[in-house]
Parts: structure tokens; C-alpha cells; sequence
């Protein structure tokens, strides 16, 4: 399994609710080696096989290097890399649109198509409710995060053929550490508290919760398909 951004917050959820005996996860991280090495004692810990690879998901010559660091190919990959700016459309740079798509959407891209995918593999990618609504200073990830769903579809179709299956997981607001770089981030967890239908605000483990399960053999015939995990906070 090679998950990307598994180090913290979301893709180090997915790594533990995937860790089990017999399993191999490749964590990959940008910056904090130390959080991506704790990340792999918990996964050994539970009996998996933990290998910590520091990668920039923009550059190409690294996305090949985590291609190809599992012998044998990949089963599982799981796109949940993404750092951006967050910003009004009027204040992004150039150089920060550039930023948010090679960092999210590009690898999605890029990544799949470079790894030797087993027949019968999962790809998933983990998208957000900005690829829908309206979140401020979200312009460059929301389209950043709308193409990854858009992609998931032609995916899913062009790599049937090797019985390769593409899902994304769309999470409403989660609570994790990346909260802190929105402006208005405290108002939005006010938000959800009061208004989310089944009554509180997302959980890494929620978003990890659907990865599971589009892994397992009851998901056998599902591709293409973009679910939101949100408590029901986009139906009002």
C-alpha cells in the first residue's frame, strides 16, 4: 500500500484503520520525519510492515522513486497529499495556483499512471467539500479538489480493463491541524458543531472508516464514484 501525506491528520488515520498482519504501507511525508516515523511504529505495532519514504509530490523524479519503492507492484494507493494556498482568488499568485494543483491534483494523475497497479488494485483519492461549495479563500483547492473528482470518473473507466477499481472520498469539515491556516477556521467548526445533522464535526477516522471500506470485497463493484463523508452537513 502507498499512501502519500500518511505522516499526520488524514492519511495517517487511513494508515492505521489499513495496518494489519501481512500488510506493507509505504508512508510517505514531506517535511516531518519524526511524525512520519511515529506513524510507522503504531502501523508495526499492529503488524504491519512500515517503510517511511520522504517524497515531494510535485516533483516527477520523486513521484517515480515511490513508484517504484514496493517490490512486486502496488495494490493500494491512496492519493491524500495536499498543501496549497489558501487565499481569495484575487490575492492568489501565479506561483500558488501552481502550488495547489501540482501538489493535489497532478499527482493524481501522474502518481496512478506511474505505479505498476496489481490487477484487482484500488486507487482512491481524498477530495473535500470545496470541490462543491463555497469555502472562503478555497478558489485554487476547491478546483484543485473538483479535478481529482472529475479524474476519479475517466480513471475508473480506463483502468477497468486491468480490473483496477477508483474511488474518492469527498470529507466534509474534518478536524485536523490544516484547520489552523484557514481565516475564518473557527467559524466554520462552529459551524458544522451546530449544524451537522448527525450532530458533530468529521474525524480523520471518518474519512478512513470509507477508505476501508471501498477496500474491501463488498465494494467489489464500485468505481468512479465520488462519496462524501460529511454527517450530512451538505444536504442543508
Amino acid at each position: 500500500m502507498l499512501i502519500t501525506g500518511a505522516s499526520r491528520g488524514i492519511g495517517r488515520a487511513i494508515a492505521l484503520k489499513l495496518a494489519a498482519p501481512n500488510t506493507t504501507i509505504l508512508v510517505n511525508y514531506l517535511q516531518n520525519a519524526d511524525h512520519a516515523e511515529r506513524t510507522a511504529d503504531e502501523l508495526r505495532a499492529r503488524g504491519a510492515e512500515a517503510v517511511v519514504m520522504q517524497a515531494n509530490v510535485r516533483s516527477e523524479a520523486d513521484l517515480r522513486a515511490l513508484a517504484g519503492a514496493l517490490p512486486g507492484g502496488v495494490d493500494v494507493l491512496v492519493h491524500n497529499a495536499a498543501v496549497g494556498a489558501l487565499k481569495p482568488y484575487d490575492k492568489l499568485r501565479t506561483s500558488h495556483w501552481d502550488l495547489t494543483l501540482e501538489s493535489s491534483l497532478r499527482p493524481f494523475w501522474l502518481l496512478t499512471k506511474l505505479c505498476a497497479l496489481r490487477p484487482g488494485a484500488s486507487v482512491i483519492g481524498i477530495s473535500s467539500m470545496g470541490s462543491q461549495r463555497f469555502i472562503p479563500g478555497y478558489a485554487a483547492m476547491g478546483a484543485a479538489k473538483a479535478g481529482i473528482e472529475a479524474l476519479t470518473r475517466q480513471l475508473a473507466v480506463e483502468l477497468a480493463p486491468q480490473k483496477v477499481r477508483v474511488n474518492t472520498v469527498c470529507g466534509g469539515l474534518i478536524e485536523t491541524d490544516t484547520l489552523q491556516y484557514f481565516a475564518e477556521g473557527e467559524r466554520m467548526l462552529a459551524f458544522a458543531r451546530e449544524f451537522t445533522p448527525l450532530g458533530r464535526v468529521g474525524l480523520p477516522e471518518d474519512v478512513a472508516g470509507v477508505v476501508s471500506l471501498l477496500l474491501s470485497p463488498d465494494a467489489g463493484w464500485i468505481t468512479g464514484q465520488v462519496i462524501t463523508v460529511d454527517g450530512g452537513l451538505s444536504l442543508l
